[in-house]
């Protein structure tokens, strides 16, 4: 089996980057391509692509169109496209997506369901008993 080796995003391509000396904390919503890398806490809600960099550190409930991690996300992640997590990522929550890619190094702790579909709208991740 052969690893596996994501490219990661030309920031000069985002028209939103929270840079590491920014904290939110609530509900964030919106429909372009953003990048987080300081901490946020609450909900997350995207129609577009949301980037985690690596000193990243997020809190929070995800739902977007992609999800590609390099940092921290504790809480659950739902992509209507996939989700990546890099060698560097570490996410504590569970995960569903149609497509999964985790790079050999990334640290998972949680449930991984694919859906095998790709809808306009993530499906919200079913709570634990």
């Amino acid at each position: 089996m052969s690893d596996v080796h994501l490219t990661p995003v030309d920031e000069d391509l985002l028209d939103t980057i929270l840079q590491g000396d920014v904290e939110f904390s609530g509900r964030m919503s919106f429909d372009k391509p953003l990048m987080i890398k300081g901490r946020v806490s609450g909900t997350i809600e995207s129609t577009s692509d949301l980037y985690v960099d690596d000193a990243a550190v997020v809190e929070a409930r995800i739902s977007a169109k992609v999800v590609s991690v390099r940092g921290t996300v504790k809480g659950d992640i739902s992509a209507s496209e996939r989700v990546e997590l890099f060698a560097c990522a570490s996410v504590a929550g569970d995960i569903v997506a149609p497509e999964i890619t985790m790079e050999t190094g990334c640290r998972f702790n949680g449930i991984c369901t694919m859906t095998g579909n790709r809808t306009g709208t993530p499906s919200a991740p079913s709570p634990r008993p």
